[in-house]
């Protein structure tokens, strides 16, 4: 699931090395937290935040495939 959601933002962001990814497993539900560099934070969240409801829709899809519920966080 992580690098998954690594690939999907690696090729949005200009500093992929500033790319952190944490998981939360609560039960059933998984929760990622994504930080990218200062600079790369627009690029991620998009103009009135599309980018990144693609991104948590693309994950959701994926997680419905795996069996397992997931959630994007992107952090500050």
């Amino acid at each position: 699931m992580e690098e998954m959601l690594r690939v999907l933002v690696k090729e949005l962001v200009n500093d992929p090395s500033a790319i952190e990814i944490n998981s939360r497993k609560e039960g059933n539900v998984t929760t990622l937290e994504l930080k990218v560099a200062q600079e790369d934070m627009g690029k991620v969240i998009g103009k009135q935040g599309k980018i990144a409801k693609s991104i948590r829709t693309l994950m959701k899809a994926y997680g419905a495939k795996v069996g397992e519920k997931i959630n994007v966080d992107i952090l500050d």
